[in-house]
């Protein structure tokens, strides 16, 4: 049932398009292995083997301290409609952070949102599908703005601390680099 692709088609990016939810996978060498679901407007396919998807603060860094000790990182997509479908991108991930030259250019991808804590670009080497025949069927009641009234409300001042209080090391001790 599974099949895999050396790239992104048309077919995976248009679905890609269509999903309001995906999931992220990462490990370090040791430790805890994190899995965190993303959703929000927050995925670009820039080509056909490169993607980038936006991290918003929250109450974790996990996946910044994880890719910087080991760059594997997994991402999936589900389908919760009518037609069935998981596709997973295999690959390896970096870090844009706000003090990097490429952080203003992919901001305005995605409209600025605040909260913005960090962009991860990642080379993809495999695309799998496969059927999602037993995952249940859900419909989307709305994107929660709960975060974003959150991050306006601290101001950039305010998640600078945030980083600082919060962010900077994993739950297993791993440094994120969110500030240098």
């Amino acid at each position: 049932m599974a099949e895999f692709f050396e790239a992104l088609n048309d077919e995976h990016i248009e679905f890609i398009g269509n999903q309001h939810i995906f999931f992220v996978g990462t490990a370090a060498n040791e430790g805890r292995i994190n899995v965190s679901p993303k959703g929000r407007d927050a995925f670009r396919v820039l080509d056909a083997n490169n993607v980038l998807w936006l991290n918003l603060t929250g109450s974790g860094n996990e996946t910044a301290a994880h890719v910087i000790e080991n760059d594997r990182m997994t991402v999936m997509f589900c389908s919760f409609d009518k037609q069935p479908l998981i596709l997973r991108l295999y690959g390896q991930a970096s870090m844009v952070y706000p003090r990097d030259d490429k952080f203003q250019g992919y901001l305005e991808l995605f409209d600025n949102q605040p909260g913005t804590r960090q962009f991860f670009e990642m080379r993809v080497d495999s695309v799998q599908t496969s059927c999602g025949f037993s995952v249940p069927r859900y419909e989307l009641h709305s994107e929660r703005d709960t975060l974003a009234k959150w991050a306006q409300g601290k101001g950039e001042e305010g998640i600078q601390e945030y980083w600082a209080e919060k962010n900077q090391v994993s739950i297993d001790g791993n440094p994120t680099n969110i500030i240098k």
